[in-house]
Parts: C-alpha cells; sequence; structure tokens
C-alpha cells in the first residue's frame, strides 16, 4: 500500500469534472452546535493550572501539534548527532501502535499519540522521554475507509495548556484534560453539519488561536445524497468551523468549501493575523478571530479524485500552496481583500512544473524551498526551488515520496519505505550525511520503520520520532549533555 492520499491515483481514472462555483460565504454561527457537555467539566474560562513538567532533557522545544510550534516542520534547536553511526542515532524507546497515520504532540514532558484498535479510537499519553504509559482515553468508532486503507486516526493531537483536542477520522472532536484524560467536551461534526464522508475520512488536524479552535469540517446541506464515483457532495457553509475551545460552542462557520487534507495555518502578516486554508477546491484566506473571508484562490486538478494535502507555506507576505494531480504549484501575494499571482505551473507540462507536493509540507530556507514532488512512488523527487521564481535548481530521484523536518542547518529526510537520512541544506545540489534502515538489534534485528512511512518527524527536547506502520520510534538526535 502507498499513501493514504495516493490511493486516488487507483480510482476511476479519467472521471472528470469541472470545479463548482463558489457560493455565498456566510459569517456568524446560523445552526446550533450539538454539543456534548459533560457535568462540571465544561469551562467558559481560561483552563485550570499547568500539569507538572515531567521532563529532565530541559533544553529544546515542546512539539504541540501538527508540524510543530509554528506549523512548518522546522525546529529551532541546536546540536544535532552528524554524521550518524552505522546504525543511526541511538535508540531511546519504541512502541507498538494500532491503526492510523498520525504523528504526535509533545508537551511538558507527555507524548501523547492517536491510534484505533479493533472498533476503538485511542488516545494514549506516555512519558515522552521514556515512553511509559500515563493514561489512555479510548471511544467506540465505526468507522471503514472506502478504498480500503486504514481506519485508524490520520490528524494528530493538538495540545494548549492543560488540554488536548484530538479530531478522528469518523469526525468526533474531543477536548481532554492533560492531566488525567478525562473528557471536558465532544462534538460530532458529521450530525452537527451533515457531513457526507469524504475519500478518507477527517484528516486536517484543527489549530488554535487565542480562545479559538479551527478546523476544517466541510459540511452538507441535511438532504444532499451521499457522494459516490460520478457525484461530489456540495458544501454548505461549514466548510471552516471555528469551535470555542473551552467549551466547544461554535463561534463562527464559514465558506462551502469542503474539507482537504491540509491543516489551517496561522501567520501574521504585516502585524494582522491570517489563516490560510488549502481547502478541497482552494486556498481560503481569513480572518482568524472573527471569520471574515478577505479571498479565495480556486486550485485543484479538474478531476474529481483529486485531493488537496499539503500545507500552505507562508513567507513574508507570500504564499505558496501545492497539490499533484493537476494544477501543481502558485506563489501568492496576499493583502486584505486581495492576492496577486507571483507565479504558477499552470501552463507547465508535468515534467517542467515547479512541484507537485502531494501530502508533504515544503520547506523555506533562505530564499529556496525544498520539498518531495510526484504523485507516485517511483516518479517523486525531492526538489530545490528558487522560491521568488520557480526555478528548480536540483532534484532527486530513488528517495520514494519523502517527508522532510529542518533543525540545525539540515534536513530529517523520511522516505516512505522507511528509510531516514541527513541531508545538508544546500540550494545549490543534494548533499547527503548519512541514511540508514533503522533496526531493532544493529544491522541484525527487524526493521523498525515498516511501510508506509507517511507522517512527517518530529523533534522535541532532543529527541526525534518517526513513525512506520506499526511502531512509534524514539531516538536521541541532540545528546543530553549538548543541551
Amino acid at each position: 500500500m502507498r499513501g493514504f492520499v495516493y490511493l486516488c491515483c487507483l480510482l476511476f481514472l479519467g472521471c472528470g469534472g469541472e470545479l463548482p462555483p463558489a457560493r455565498n460565504i456566510h459569517n456568524g454561527p446560523k445552526r446550533p452546535s450539538r454539543t456534548l457537555q459533560v457535568g462540571e467539566e465544561i469551562v467558559s474560562r481560561p483552563g485550570g493550572p499547568l500539569p507538572p513538567d515531567l521532563r529532565t532533557r530541559h533544553g529544546g522545544n515542546d512539539w504541540p501539534g501538527f508540524l510543530g510550534p509554528s506549523g512548518d516542520s522546522i525546529s529551532t534547536e541546536k546540536g544535532i548527532l552528524s554524521p550518524w553511526p552505522p546504525a543511526g542515532p541511538p535508540l531511546v524507546w519504541q512502541r507498538r501502535l494500532g491503526e492510523g497515520y498520525g504523528m504526535p504532540a509533545i508537551s511538558r514532558g507527555r507524548l501523547f499519540l492517536f491510534d484505533r484498535a479493533g472498533n476503538r479510537a485511542r488516545l494514549h499519553c506516555w512519558k515522552s522521554e521514556t515512553g511509559e504509559p500515563l493514561w489512555t482515553f479510548d471511544y467506540p468508532t465505526d468507522y471503514q475507509d472506502l478504498y480500503g486503507y486504514s481506519g485508524g486516526p490520520r490528524c494528530s493531537p493538538v495540545v494548549d495548556g492543560d488540554r488536548v483536542y484530538i479530531y478522528g477520522v469518523e469526525g468526533l472532536l474531543h477536548c481532554l484534560r492533560v492531566a488525567d484524560g478525562k473528557l471536558i467536551w465532544k462534538v460530532d461534526t458529521v450530525a452537527d453539519f451533515h457531513v457526507r464522508q469524504n475519500f478518507f475520512g477527517v484528516g486536517s488536524t484543527p489549530v488554535i488561536e487565542g480562545d479559538l479552535l479551527i478546523a476544517q469540517v466541510g459540511g452538507s446541506p441535511k438532504d444532499d445524497p451521499a457522494p459516490n464515483a460520478r457525484f461530489w457532495p456540495r458544501g454548505a457553509d461549514s466548510g471552516i468551523v471555528a469551535f470555542d475551545k473551552y467549551t466547544g460552542k461554535v463561534r463562527y462557520h464559514v465558506t462551502d468549501e469542503l474539507a482537504s487534507y491540509a491543516s489551517p495555518k496561522l501567520a501574521t502578516i504585516d502585524g494582522r493575523r491570517w489563516c490560510f486554508v488549502f481547502a478541497r477546491g482552494g486556498l481560503v484566506g481569513l480572518e482568524p478571530a472573527t471569520g471574515k473571508v478577505e479571498f479565495r484562490y480556486p486550485w485543484r486538478a479538474r478531476i474529481l479524485e483529486s485531493v488537496n494535502a499539503s500545507n500552505p507555506v507562508v513567507v513574508g507576505n507570500r504564499v505558496f500552496l501545492s497539490e499533484t494531480y493537476g494544477p501543481g504549484s502558485a506563489l501568492l501575494e496576499v493583502q486584505p481583500g486581495a492576492y496577486k499571482e507571483v507565479w504558477t505551473d499552470q501552463d507547465k507540462g508535468i515534467r517542467d512544473k515547479s512541484m507537485r507536493c502531494h501530502w508533504n509540507t515544503p520547506i523555506y530556507v533562505d530564499g529556496y524551498l525544498y520539498g518531495c514532488s510526484g504523485r507516485h512512488s517511483e516518479e517523486a523527487e525531492l526538489r530545490c526551488l528558487e522560491w521568488a521564481s520557480g526555478k528548480i535548481m536540483w532534484r532527486k530521484r530513488g528517495l520514494t515520496r519523502t517527508s522532510l523536518l529542518l533543525v540545525d542547518h539540515h534536513f530529517i529526510c523520511l522516505g516512505e519505505d522507511g528509510i531516514l537520512r541527513l541531508l545538508k541544506v544546500n540550494p545549490h545540489k543534494y548533499e547527503e550525511v548519512s541514511s540508514v534502515e533503522l533496526r531493532a538489534d544493529g544491522d541484525r534485528g527487524e526493521p523498525l520503520l515498516n511501510e508506509p512511512c507517511w507522517a512527517a518527524p518530529i523533534l522535541s527536547h532532543g529527541l526525534l520520532y518517526v513513525r512506520g506502520a506499526d511502531r512509534l520510534v524514539c531516538l536521541e538526535l541532540i545528546p543530553k549533555a549538548k543541551q
């Protein structure tokens, strides 16, 4: 099996469809949220005191949500091990996992991992430095993937102070207490917003902005029929929904967009806060506090069986977005109420398109953009682009589809085949420092990372976490003495 968004290439090839016209955008809540309130655990004020910090490694940073504290897969930690010994960075701990695709979140010495076993979705809380279990929360799930892929969660947990949030593949949104996993509130987004099952269920991790939890929901009219091979549901002013993070109450819902697999990207441009959502039909730029939509930029392949899954990349007042099924990439310059194209791949041939990101989010470094381009594993290339022009500086094939983490002037590059590489950041050439296939007992044991390895590596307090099909592995990338 290949990446969970990759399966679109297997489905009804050639079944085309024009982009639907944009519908009216409505601000403000127009339907009640059937939020389950759990006794006195519902709060309408800032949360309680932070739980005790369990760390013994005090250098570095927490990794509280998808793609890290800045939402771009960039770590500010220093002192990494380079080059690696033949067996790779030292193994600290490993744990078997159930079904799912998401990476953990890490906060105050706790690691939160969301997976599935049988008909139960589970949030585990473990000590991040040792893997020691602290508590587990679970709930029943009957999600079945339409195309036979894993029935486990796609989203990463999101930690905010004394609360942790999970967004299940079946559309259940839970808020739990970090200290003990006790339920604070939950919302059934499928029931509340009449969501019709997307290709692979829910796969866009929410973000926290102030007292809001902003999520892609993508609901439909109540009477909309279930989708099939030739039909896709209509949107109904709940493409993006902001919930009160303390209570689960709906604060606003906007756009008729359907949900994608990219997560919202928060940014500050010229002193103004923005939220960029690369939804199913294209990019939506909005004011996160109010839900005011500033613009919509249509950008997706015209075939029905296509998805957007790579997060927007924001540098200054420019926003990069990329997909793999049709138009490729575009760089926009944005301002309130407007945008203009700096460059796009729209009229280029497939080989000449600057970048065709599938699910990985590329990383910007000093005027250049690095990321994996290509829909299929055998054609995938790691590329470096000139940000301002889209010019391809170099390309490297043969790595399979890859995900990146930037740390200490290096990339940690994980291939979907489980090969872990250390690369120098170099806009002029591909420069590999080390590569390893992690094994349980040096070079003699079983591989630790079995295909598919689709989640980007993460780093917190010197410890590198990588995930394969059925295992989470923790490695010491920065020696404790250097912290």
